[in-house]
């Protein structure tokens, strides 16, 4: 089943974005992107409603209660990263996932305008 664009972790960057909680780094995604053990500790003390939001794309095809469902990561459950918009941005556009694409490219243009200022 193909991945569908997660609406509240737009609405949800957006604003983080406007509260300036951003990382503007240079880095590699790799070196941010929360790990297995990230992600669990996480979710002790959230639900997966709020994990979700920390990720753009949804699969629908898989059960509502697992980290499985929720793809395309852009933060570390607490910053906006450059560098996890972009490689969100590459990773739709190499899979055909037009619309999350867009809205990473969206949302990576409102951080570089905020961290300009």
């Amino acid at each position: 089943m193909s991945i569908k664009l997660n609406s509240a972790a737009v609405t949800f960057a957006k604003e983080l974005i406007r509260d300036g909680k951003i990382k503007n780094d240079e880095g590699h995604w790799g070196e941010h992107n929360p790990d297995s053990a990230e992600e669990n500790n996480y979710l002790d003390k959230h639900d997966m409603a709020e994990y979700a939001r920390w990720h753009l794309g949804e699969d629908p095809g898989k059960g509502e209660d697992t980290k499985g469902r929720y793809r395309f990561p852009y933060g570390d459950f607490k910053t906006v990263h450059r560098d996890g918009l972009i490689a969100a941005k590459e990773r739709a556009a190499q899979q055909g996932y037009g619309d999350i694409e867009k809205a990473a490219d969206e949302l990576l243009h409102a951080l570089e305008k905020k961290a300009a200022k």
